[in-house]
């Protein structure tokens, strides 16, 4: 059967394109470069372009083809939203994590979607493989491209019901992810001073389009079930939305750079969270030359002791001026102060009343501030001063000013 060309189908066509076209290219990126990333887009693309493939061939003449191409339209497993959820969610879990591996135990999120697919096989084995190719009996439904069991299947509404577990399972992994990705914001904070390439705030907005194009696909089928039936080609407007999806996913995902080989984030487990907390805080035997028997017990730390910690990072920011390094972390200022991560994040947090990455860009500001105002830094433009001032960005310096002056810095350098 042929394709057919028609404003429908044809509409449709670029955006399954594209969706295939990019998921491959994913693949083969992930497979070059060993992003794990790039591999769970790629399958988000892939089941969105094979859930848009089912009314793009339905409009080309699949569905009214009587023949083969038809049989195939009614076996082929296009919709599976069981599988979308645990994709977005590891995509963000690799993403945040160049150390993620995905294993046995997270397999296991994916067990309905195998479920889904295991069933669809055996009633493809059932009608087309057994009753039809080896008894030879006909296909008793739909002009005789449609198997018995099929169509009990859809009597019942099995896919039906098995879409609305789906959008069940998609709305909560967007909660999870959302969830964690508060738990992300926390983590840049508390290590990283430049934290721009690694916020991914398009991952929220895509996450956010995931939930409104799956809110649009269930109130196209609540209208279908609870108001009045709609037509084939009222649904169609559904899977245009779908389409755009794909092209903002692709968009998305050939344009981000994510080789960020520090970030290590871990999702705090829900149970015993304050004991694992506390566990991390503890420092690690190379620093306790530096620390009293007490700072092994984080609760247990005399007050002067965090005091004395207090000074002796100021007086290395003072003298040493870390933070002219534009991407220094936690870990580079710790090892230089010789002492271990979660005991100087205390340290910042406690005594000095910041996180890590405000407290850093507290000494920035105050560098550029003081650039700003010196005759000399006159002919110096903005992005010199806040390159100088261990800013990566002239569009960070901007923002990070913002945020700790309430000012521009061009507002700062017009002052008397």
């Amino acid at each position: 059967m042929a394709f057919t060309f028609n404003l429908y189908s044809s509409l449709l066509l670029p955006f399954f394109l594209q969706g295939m076209v990019v998921g491959v290219v994913m693949l083969v990126r992930r497979h070059r470069e060993e992003e794990a990333a790039d591999g769970w887009l790629a399958l988000l693309l892939l089941l969105h372009a094979v859930r848009l493939a089912q009314w793009m061939l339905g409009f080309a003449g699949w569905y009214d083809a009587h023949d083969a191409t038809t049989t195939f339209m009614f076996y082929f497993p296009f919709r599976n939203w069981l599988a979308v959820g645990p994709a977005f969610y590891f995509y963000f879990r690799s993403l945040t994590n160049q150390e993620f591996q995905f294993s046995r135990q997270a397999a296991r999120h994916f067990v309905p979607a195998l479920v889904y697919l295991g069933w669809k096989l055996f009633v493809f084995g059932m009608d087309v493989g057994w009753l039809h190719g080896v008894q030879d009996q006909s296909l008793p439904c739909h002009f005789n491209t449609k198997g018995a069991l099929a169509c009990q299947a859809s009597a019942a509404a099995v896919d039906d019901w098995v879409t609305l577990l789906g959008y069940l399972s998609v709305a909560a992994y967007a909660w999870l992810t959302l969830r964690e990705y508060r738990a992300y914001s926390l983590y840049l904070n508390n290590n990283f001073s430049d934290t721009e390439q690694m916020r991914f705030r398009w991952l929220r907005d895509v996450l956010m389009a995931e939930l409104i194009g799956t809110a649009v696909t269930l109130g196209f089928h609540l209208v279908d079930a609870l108001i009045t039936p709609l037509s084939y080609y009222q649904v169609w407007y559904d899977y245009l939305f779908t389409g755009l999806l794909i092209y903002y996913f692709s968009i998305a995902g050939l344009l981000t750079n994510h080789r960020l080989r520090a970030l290590q984030f871990q999702p705090a487990p829900p149970v015993a969270f304050s004991v694992a907390a506390e566990a991390l805080a503890a420092p690690t035997p190379a620093a306790n030359a530096a620390l009293p028997a007490e700072a092994n017990q984080p609760t247990q730390v005399p007050e002067p002791e965090l005091l004395r910690w207090t000074e002796r990072l100021k007086q290395h920011m003072a003298t040493s001026r870390p933070y002219l390094a534009p991407e220094l972390t936690l870990g580079e200022l710790a090892a230089q102060l010789q002492t271990n991560p979660s005991w100087l994040s205390r340290v910042i947090n406690t005594g000095c009343g910041q996180n890590f990455n405000d407290y850093i860009n507290e000494y920035r500001v105050r560098e550029a501030e003081r650039r700003l105002r010196d005759p000399q830094f006159r002919r110096y433009t903005l992005l010199a001063i806040a390159l100088e001032s261990g800013f990566n960005s002239k569009s960070t310096f901007n923002r990070v000013f913002r945020k700790l002056r309430g000012a521009t810095p061009s507002e700062v350098a017009r002052q008397p």
